[in-house]
């Protein structure tokens, strides 16, 4: 960028319309111009061309306080591309010391492989092969786990399935959800797992570390030859902005012709789900029809008005900025409960622990699980050749 802190063409294309500003999160609750796209959009002007200095407080501020949702990118009209804009305002606003350390930490975290095969094998051990859905406190017995539906355990390198298609094993996942990964695996059998891989880079990309997110899409590339499936969105999102669109499959978009299984029911009745999106997967890949065609196959699906608006997760925002995340949170949960749901569908790690903790918070009976987690818990059909 010759010296530029951004891409000077992404930088002028936004226009000023405003039609950013009712899809956005912050400026929905603030009515801060500045907390919108077209205002920091703004701001980011003023940092390219000195008339604000690098260490404003407010630059740090609205760098900080953007979940980086995309949520502005499917309504502008003049194809603006904030998410990278975005990336790169942190990578001068969060250098060295004054990236946050709760975001340093993760970042070095996960480039060490071996904690992330650790990880897994401590979390498969405490919890055992078929803890996929921990009852909830509250919860009905929605959904009981199917003899073998998540018993499969990711295959070592070499296993069947080839270079052709094989499935990413997410950080957050092998810590916190390893069930998710053995879920896809039984929906695939044919999917390899080599556990000699590591972290994609969406962390580092979104924490002011372009380079470092590149260098570990890229790395990851080489693990894992031909095409990639990911349970992820987040994931899913950074990989093909790297790789290429023609080497990343989110889970949904893989099992798109999978035949429906039999109906997911619970106390009786069909069940009723909603779905959460990921905000990179949708706006960023522009991928939603495939998880909703997906869930309706198998039970009643509701939409929720604010399925497409994030949920407060948006990568280490929760951590970061947990107040904003929770206010986020709360008026999502509220809207799930009033939609009496007996469970809501996550296809990224981050929003399903972002649900599971708010539902058990308010010890809610409607439960969080992934897509992949639910698509087990009916009846099993193999993918046509």
């Amino acid at each position: 960028m010759t010296g530029d802190v951004f891409n000077p063409e992404q930088l002028s294309r936004c226009i000023s319309c405003g039609f950013c500003l009712p899809a956005c999160p912050t400026y929905a609750m603030t009515g801060d111009e500045a907390s919108s796209p077209r205002g920091r959009i703004t701001l980011m002007r003023a940092l390219q061309d000195g008339t604000l200095p690098p260490d404003d407080d407010t630059l740090a501020e609205q760098s900080s306080f953007c979940l980086g949702c995309r949520a502005c990118e499917p309504v502008c009209p003049a194809g603006v591309e904030y998410g990278s804009l975005l990336e790169q305002w942190r990578v001068h606003q969060w250098r060295g010391p004054r990236r946050p350390l709760v975001a340093r930490a993760l970042m070095l975290l996960v480039e060490q492989r071996w904690v992330l095969r650790l990880l897994g094998l401590v979390r498969r051990a405490a919890h055992g092969p078929a803890a996929a859905l921990p009852p909830e406190p509250g919860a009905s017995d929605a959904l009981p786990p199917e003899p073998g539906a998540s018993d499969a355990l990711p295959p070592e390198p070499g296993a069947a399935g080839g270079p052709d298609a094989q499935l990413m094993l997410g950080c957050v996942e092998r810590g916190l959800f390893p069930a998710v990964s053995r879920a896809a695996r039984a929906l695939d059998p044919g999917l390899a797992a080599p556990t000699a891989q590591g972290c994609c880079g969406a962390l580092h990309a979104h924490n002011g570390d372009l380079a470092g997110g590149e260098r570990l899409a890229e790395r990851l590339g080489e693990d894992l030859p031909g095409t990639i499936v990911t349970t992820s969105g987040g994931c899913a999102a950074h990989l093909a902005s790297v790789l290429g669109r023609d080497r990343v499959r989110e889970l949904s978009t893989w099992l798109a012709e999978r035949p429906a299984g039999a109906e997911l029911r619970v106390a009786g009745r069909r069940a009723r789900v909603a779905l959460q999106d990921s905000c990179h997967l949708r706006n960023g890949l522009g991928v939603f029809a495939e998880p909703r065609a997906l869930l309706r196959q198998v039970a009643d699906y509701v939409e929720l008005p604010s399925a497409a608006t994030c949920c407060g997760a948006a990568g280490t925002y929760s951590l970061l900025r947990p107040k904003e995340s929770r206010r986020i949170l709360d008026a999502k949960l509220d809207e799930i409960e009033a939609a009496g749901v007996d469970l809501v569908v996550a296809v990224n790690p981050g929003c399903l622990r972002q649900l599971r903790t708010g539902l058990r918070r308010r010890r809610s009976p409607v439960r969080a699980v992934h897509l992949a987690e639910l698509l087990t818990r009916v009846e099993p059909a193999s993918r046509p050749d």
